[in-house]
This record gives structure tokens, sequence and C-alpha cells, in this order.
């Protein structure tokens, strides 16, 4: 089977990580992925900020996520404890970054299963990352000036694996 086929055939979310870093050259494989995605207007306003595991804003993003949810702290951080964090952000006077966003994560999401790697696309923290801490957040993640939050993906080496999701092909396409 076509490779990237494979890829996105066994493709699914990792929701538990090994301690190990990324290498470097993993990383720009990864940022060159989803930078590689097309974009409206070949616009390419998507910005990939990589935050590593251990940094400080993504505690503060986790606790204004579960503040605004009114919930205590979960079993689990909303990156499961992966190693790296990429956090795509867009143009927010651009009306196609989100749809934009989306196909650029979805590049690195197979580009992880590729290289043998975990990962899980992240939207949960949507409401904290646009809401009265946005400029914080956007400040300490080195936005671009007019950019927002679009969409994030924790990657990593699996420490739990989790079968790809069955689906109905008859009851979800088609044909006319």
């Amino acid at each position: 089977m076509n490779n990237i086929l494979n890829a996105i055939e066994m493709r699914s979310s990792t929701r538990g990580y090994q301690a190990e870093k990324l290498s470097e050259e993993e990383l720009e494989a990864l940022v060159r992925a989803g930078l590689q995605a097309p974009t409206a207007a070949n616009k390419q306003e998507i910005h990939i900020t990589v935050v590593e595991d251990g940094n400080p804003i993504l505690a503060e993003i986790e606790a204004e996520k579960n503040a605004l949810a009114g919930v205590q702290a979960p079993a689990a951080n909303f990156y499961y404890g992966a190693p790296t964090v990429l956090i795509l952000s867009g143009d927010r006077a651009f009306p196609w970054s989100a749809l934009d966003a989306g196909i650029a994560v979805e590049n690195i999401a197979l580009a992880a299963e590729g290289l043998g790697l975990g990962s899980v696309i992240i939207g949960c923290i949507k409401d904290a990352m646009l809401g009265g801490k946005a400029e914080r957040f956007a400040g300490a993640l080195k936005f671009p000036e007019g950019y927002e939050f679009e969409i994030a993906i924790a990657v990593g080496r699996k420490a739990k694996g989790k079968a790809p999701h069955d689906y109905d092909l008859e009851r979800n396409a088609t044909r006319v």
C-alpha cells in the first residue's frame, strides 16, 4: 500500500508519551510538513510555535482551560505529557486561516505517523487561547502581530497505543 495511504489508515490519537525529546531532525520534518500544506490563495499565513514539555506557558494554558471549564485539574493535561506541542496560529483577518491550519495540522499528524511518532490534535484549549488571556498567550508563544490561535498538536514517542477508528463507508460517504 502507498506510504501515505498507510499513514492515514494507521494514524490514531496518542494519549500517552515517553519523556524522550524529539530530535532536531524530527522537529524540522514536522514543522516543514505543516508549512508545506496548501493555503487559500497561497497566503502561507500559518505560523507554528514549537513548545517543549516543562515550559511554564503550557501549565498556564492548562490552568486557564480548566478555570474556564469550571473543573479541577483532570488526570492528564491537554497535551498528555508529550515532549513537544506545536501551536498553530493564523492571521485573524484572513477568513481561511482556521481551514488552512486544519490542513497543516493534518500534514503534521501524518508526518508524525510516518516518522513512527504519536500525535494528538488539540482543539480543547481554544476558549483559553482566545479568551481574556489571549494577548498574554499570543505574546508568550511569539505569534506574529495580528495572529491568533487556530489549533495545536502534541507529538512524541508513543507510550500508549490505540487502534485507529472504524468507520462505516456506506453510512459516511455518498456518491451522487
